[in-house]
């Protein structure tokens, strides 16, 4: 297992080292006031990265933040009420 991990490492490597190789013009990106000029491939990793930030950043704030404060409601009316099995334990039920 741990050296099938090893080779997909390794072929993700050098798959990205062939990728930015053979990308390695250089893009530039004007903002205006200043131009940042940096390879076609950092570009494109730096794009994947930030949507995959941002992407995250929209499911917890979207989804994990609702689902943790519904848990919370929930354990706390859990603990407010009384086990019905604690109740239902010192009973004797016509035997």
């Amino acid at each position: 297992m741990r050296i099938g991990i090893l080779l997909l490492v390794l072929l993700f490597a050098g798959a990205g080292a062939l990728f930015g190789a053979m990308n390695s013009e250089r893009v530039v990106f004007d903002f205006y006031f200043t131009a940042v000029s940096v390879p076609k491939g950092a570009a494109l990793i730096a794009a994947l990265m930030l949507g995959w930030f941002v992407g995250g950043l929209i499911v917890y704030l979207g989804l994990v933040l609702r689902l943790r404060r519904r848990v919370r409601t929930l354990a706390r009316e859990l603990k407010r009420r009384p086990l019905a099995a604690d109740g239902a334990a010192g009973q004797d039920h016509g035997a």
